[in-house]
């Protein structure tokens, strides 16, 4: 495993802003965190890069300690900040060419690849660009490296629908180049396209962790009978949940679809809709009613 947590926990006095935080993520993996603010996202990621001190437990990345180790841990690192802070009088040609510059690994053709892709206008200054344009100007600066590691807090956080999907594609080409990634996020959907797994986090503790390629097999089957619902098959019935919908409707959720239609294409169906359970079932077990997400 490239990136490994054990027990990762940090308190300040009772407050637990991490709690026994334990998993790990494989190289060339594009690694998800969700959960609302104060969920323990940007704890997590602050202890992985050193800036943090755990209270008890601990990380490496590529088998370095992530405290008594963070110099040569960070040097396996690009990180994009949740709130990055950028020179506001240089223009975006020139912070590009600084953090190309002042990092090994930095590459300032590819930086101008990456603005062009996400139509930076680079003459202007810092100072006189708006939240999305300062935005992508860091991801561009973060993801021109050559690191193994990319981490990205709320990347796409100020940017429009457009911009996103190409963010999205940036950072499946990270990974198609074999790179990691971790990223927080609070919209499901680019979550939901790009992560090989996520986790969610609650209350600073990490609930669950899932394998995106699972949920893609799932669906959920909304089906009306005539009559009432026969007996679900015995070789069914590890694969397939069954309970009453709102509208006097059948609900399947199934993990093996073809053989689930097929066994209800032998009863008195008069309506059925399938649709892919979809990250967002999955995210409301763990936090339903709380901070919602797009």
């Amino acid at each position: 495993m490239f990136v490994e947590t054990h027990s990762l926990t940090k308190r300040y006095k009772s407050f637990a802003a991490l709690e026994n935080c334990s998993l790990s993520v494989e190289e060339g993996e594009v690694f998800g965190l969700l959960g609302p603010n104060g969920a323990g996202k940007t704890t997590l990621l602050r202890l992985l890069l050193g800036y943090l001190s755990p209270t008890s437990g601990y990380a490496t990345i590529g088998g370095l300690d992530c405290q008594r180790q963070s110099v040569g841990a960070r040097h396996l690192v690009s990180y994009l900040p949740g709130e990055a802070r950028l020179y506001r009088g240089m223009r975006g040609r020139d912070v590009l060419r600084f953090f190309a510059d002042v990092r090994p690994g930095g590459d300032f053709a590819q930086a101008l690849r990456f603005a062009e892709r996400l139509e930076l206008e680079l003459t202007r200054r810092v100072a006189f660009m708006s939240t999305g344009m300062r935005q992508k100007l860091a991801f561009a600066a973060a993801m021109s490296t050559d690191s193994p590691l990319v981490i990205l807090d709320e990347p796409t956080a100020n940017l429009d629908p457009s911009v996103r999907a190409t963010v999205s594609e940036m950072i499946a080409e990270a990974k198609s180049a074999g790179r990691t990634v971790i990223f927080s996020s609070h919209v499901l959907s680019e979550v939901e396209e790009v992560c090989d797994r996520v986790a969610i986090l609650r209350s600073g503790k990490c609930v669950h962790i899932q394998v995106l390629s699972d949920l893609r097999r799932r669906h959920r089957l909304a089906a009306s009978f005539e009559g009432e619902l026969p007996k679900v098959p015995e070789h069914l019935q590890d694969s397939l949940r069954v309970w009453r919908g709102g509208h006097g409707e059948w609900i399947f959720e199934a993990n093996e679809l073809s053989s689930s239609l097929r066994w209800l294409a032998t009863l008195p169906v008069t309506e059925i809709r399938a649709e892919p359970i979809g990250l967002r079932s999955v995210y409301d077990r763990f936090h339903a009613g709380r901070e919602a997400m797009a």
